[in-house]
């Protein structure tokens, strides 16, 4: 960069510096999967999520997102079903922290299910009841009750 451009920049940064960023919340977090279709079936017909877009996303890839029922957070954060590559493999830990109203059966209702769940809720004094899951590519998602 030229000085101008690096004092514009700085004046620019200046402008917002009280402001701050302007984000509204998250939209969409992103999971990678080797399987559109086998992703689906646990995500909409396992878990209950609704599918609130499936398209193409450039050649070769599919965009899929979920988000919970309507009865919980419509218009809410969504998760992207976004194709595995290389550099962004499946089988991660996300980091996503589902909400629910009852761990315990949750787990229960998972577990009766076949998916991969952790032996047991974790339940730590002063910490909310909490469990971990393994999708069909095993990306790791919790599940967190919320009261």
């Amino acid at each position: 960069m030229n000085e101008r451009a690096n004092e514009r920049a700085g004046e620019q940064a200046g402008e917002r510096a009280g402001a701050g960023v302007r984000v509204t919340g998250v939209a969409t977090v992103a999971v990678p999967v080797a399987d559109h279709d086998r992703a689906l079936a646990f995500y909409a017909g396992t878990c209950g999520f609704e599918v609130t877009m499936d398209g193409s996303f450039g050649p070769g890839q599919r965009w899929v997102e979920v988000a919970p029922p309507s009865g919980g957070t419509a218009g809410g954060t969504t998760i992207a079903l976004v194709s595995a590559r290389e550099e962004a493999p499946a089988g991660v830990d996300t980091g996503i922290r589902l909400a629910t109203r009852d761990a315990g059966a949750d787990h229960a209702y998972l577990r009766a299910h076949g998916v991969d769940v952790d032996p047991e809720v974790l339940r730590w004094p002063g910490v909310p009841p909490m469990f971990g899951l393994r999708d069909p590519d095993g990306n790791h998602l919790y599940v967190v009750e919320r009261t």
